[in-house]
């Protein structure tokens, strides 16, 4: 596949603010163990951290092999494949998270979009034994926020251990890890979710699956004369649920998280506050008394990343919004602002 020397890419030009420029960057050759991916499409977070000025953006692309390095061990990855550039470019494979299957955590991680090149451009270096294969039948739109979203909440409830029939509740349903939790967990897994969000997203978050819905907002201000703790226990009959998601940065989510939780119920940390505080109810009383667990879960690994997609190409139908480069600013601030429901992909394919 042909490519040429130069191509365009979008990078941060004042690093804390909303303000990006596209540039012409030279376009790298693969070195052994690397492929090189023309992008197609991105998805993105916004990164309020402060970031160097020049970085290329993106964080999660799907593309094609335009080349492949010389002597490169590319695992049956041919010219023209679709693969998948995830939150974590890159894992080394040989530190103690990554020889426990918990590659997402590596020591020696390279960051998609923050200290690696992002997916806000035509091409993209990629160790060959780290891009994901895009399974047929779904459309590189539909996984490009899979790669680090949907495997991000995916390997958090599979570390829940809930099983099909469990009722688990999800905390900011209605946000981007939130809702694709909601369609994996209850049309993929079988689970009974119980979304809790903002009252704006109830019909939004009960259209992705979830069977309860708890307008967390009400709940604070006791319109709805029951605490979130009291709804949850009377959707599930007075049990409690089997496990709590928190998809949510709130310390509050935290704060009453356990209180939802049945007898060896799990609590899955997943969203990090900006300011985080210790779980208030921790309590070694309440966690002795019901055997309860506290579990910590950021980015899958490369197995939970090829699962995610095997399952969303059947059960996720997400709405997300296809945008062009020009307009990412814009869709920044509508990110910032909490404005977007679902998720936002930038196609790339309008540079040609």
């Amino acid at each position: 596949m042909d490519t040429t020397r130069t191509h365009k890419a979008i990078v941060y030009d004042k690093p804390g603010e909303i303000s990006t420029n596209v540039v012409n960057v030279e376009t790298p050759t693969p070195g052994p163990g690397e492929v090189l991916v023309k992008i197609t499409h991105s998805g993105w977070k916004f990164l309020p951290e402060p970031i160097k000025s020049g970085q290329v953006g993106g964080h999660e692309g799907v593309g094609t092999v335009a080349q492949i390095g010389p002597s490169s061990d590319v695992s049956g990855i041919k010219i023209g494949d679709r693969v998948g550039i995830k939150w974590i470019a890159f894992a080394c494979g040989n530190c103690v998270p990554c020889l426990s299957g918990a590659d997402g955590v590596c020591v020696n991680q390279k960051i998609s979009g923050f200290t690696w090149p992002g997916t806000f451009q035509q091409y993209v270096l990629a160790p060959a034994h780290y891009v994901t294969p895009i399974p047929g039948g779904l459309s590189s739109e539909m996984a490009a926020p899979l790669l680090c979203g949907g495997v991000t909440v995916y390997s958090a409830l599979k570390k829940s251990q809930a099983k099909p029939g469990d009722w688990v509740v999800i905390a900011g349903a209605g946000g981007g890890l939130g809702h694709l939790g909601v369609q994996l967990g209850s049309r993929g897994m079988g689970l009974r979710i119980i979304g809790l969000d903002i009252g704006s997203k109830e019909n939004f978050v009960k259209g992705c699956g979830a069977e309860v819905f708890i307008d967390i907002t009400k709940c604070s201000t006791g319109d709805q004369g029951k605490s979130a703790s009291e709804m949850v226990m009377d959707a599930t009959g007075g049990a409690g649920a089997s496990a709590v998601i928190i998809c949510s940065a709130s310390n509050a989510a935290y704060a009453q998280g356990l209180d939802f939780l049945k007898f060896n119920g799990t609590l899955v940390c997943v969203g990090v506050p900006g300011n985080p505080q210790p779980i208030e109810n921790a309590c070694p009383h309440i966690m002795v008394s019901k055997q309860l667990r506290i579990v910590g879960s950021t980015v899958g690994n490369r197995k939970d990343a090829i699962e995610t997609l095997d399952m969303a190409k059947r059960v996720v139908a997400t709405p997300f919004q296809v945008e062009k480069p020009e307009r990412i600013d814009r869709v920044f601030g509508e990110m910032r602002d909490g404005k977007l429901q679902g998720r936002v992909v930038l196609d790339l394919q309008s540079w040609e």
